[in-house]
């Protein structure tokens, strides 16, 4: 068993992890995974070490909980432990084996999205304490899903933020910094490592080719035994079929065939919406006649609020869920029926997704009287 001596919420559903797993800390390098196990039936899954330390015996991991065996691994408390802690696995980055002397003489360019935040600090810590400059680009949708952003001060050379919506840092993507730094204040670097969204690398990779800038990037893929036998991480990388947990995770991010890597992330999607259905009825069940028969009753309703949402991921797409989520509220502050309530929220909705049927959508509020 792997004991979790610390753990700590970093956003909204994103948690940190410290657990005591001595050989795995030991032998831990920059760039490296693990494979964890909550119990003996739990998936496997794969996470990149966020940071190790070899005199306490610990490993550091950060976890979204973004499907059900993510949020069984969020769900355990420090006391608690994993039944399996497999590690480190895959190959460090490729700066560990590079000779001091050529490697003072580098500069990196570090981009990090969301949860692939956590990954990038030890990279770039270890180049600060070798004495090697790098700079760090960090992105999100909004300031309250930044995440490590006092860490990565403390160790990059210089620090930039970017927020979707302008919350914090630059307003805009990742992409659009780099584009800033390379292009436009004419900054020069040596190599460029992205990790985050599969999507967001992809983005990255495709930007700094026109600058003929070197970019690695660290994929996480699916995987299941973690030893290349069952071929569940392979992935095309220069029109050859490569393996990331034995060959990777990290690889040159202007070879990878990014659009069959995202196709094959959404091969088990289907098993998270069947999850979500299941625990959308089981929270109905238990409190559907509670939340009506006893309205004040705060506990019922907040879990009538989340059968909503999770019904919302399961059956349509993972905004209907907030959509339904927002009007349950709105409904029961205001007195409004949930249908009623449901339609402003709903136009929205349509108006980015319907294309050409958004004018069709905007009329039907129209006459419902609930847009204007």
């Amino acid at each position: 068993m792997y004991p979790i001596l610390e753990k700590r919420l970093l956003a909204e559903g994103i948690w940190l992890m410290q657990v005591l797993a001595p050989r795995v800390a030991h032998s831990a390098q920059p760039g490296q995974f693990v494979i964890v196990r909550v119990d003996e039936h739990g998936e496997r899954i794969p996470l990149t070490i966020s940071d190790f330390d070899p005199a306490q015996g610990s490993v550091t991991i950060v976890t979204q909980a973004i499907g059900a065996s993510t949020r069984k691994i969020c769900s355990l408390d420090a006391g608690d432990a994993f039944a399996d802690f497999a590690g480190p696995l895959g190959h460090p980055s490729e700066f560990v084996k590079m000779q001091p002397d050529e490697l003072r003489k580098r500069r990196y360019l570090f981009v990090a999205g969301g949860v692939g935040t956590a990954p990038v600090y030890p990279q770039v810590k270890w180049l600060r304490e070798h004495g090697v400059a790098a700079d760090v680009i960090i992105g999100a949708k909004t300031r309250d899903m930044l995440i490590y952003t006092d860490a990565m001060r403390a160790v990059a050379e210089n620090l930039y933020i970017a927020t979707d919506d302008g919350s914090e840092g630059f307003k805009g993507l990742v992409t659009q910094v780099v584009e800033e730094l390379v292009e436009k204040q004419g900054r020069h670097y040596d190599e460029c490592v992205a990790i985050g969204p599969m999507v967001m690398m992809k983005f990255v990779a495709l930007t700094t080719k026109k600058y003929g800038l070197r970019t690695t990037v660290s994929l996480n893929a699916l995987m299941v035994d973690g030893t290349g036998m069952c071929g569940a991480c392979r992935v095309t990388v220069g029109g050859r079929t490569r393996f990331t947990c034995v060959e990777g995770p990290e690889f040159d991010g202007h070879e990878v065939d990014f659009d069959e890597a995202m196709r094959r992330q959404g091969m088990y999607r289907t098993q998270e919406q069947r999850a979500a259905a299941i625990e959308a009825v089981r929270l109905i069940h238990d409190n559907l006649y509670q939340a009506y028969a006893h309205g004040d009753d705060e506990e019922a309703r907040r879990n009538m609020l989340t059968a909503a949402y999770k019904a919302g991921i399961a059956f349509t797409r993972s905004y209907v869920g907030y959509v339904h989520g927002i009007a349950h509220s709105l409904g029961g502050r205001y007195g409004t029926p949930h249908g009623l309530a449901d339609q402003p929220r709903l136009f929205l909705k349509h108006r980015r997704a319907a294309g050409e049927q958004a004018a069709v959508f905007f009329q039907i509020g129209k006459n419902q009287a609930v847009v204007g």
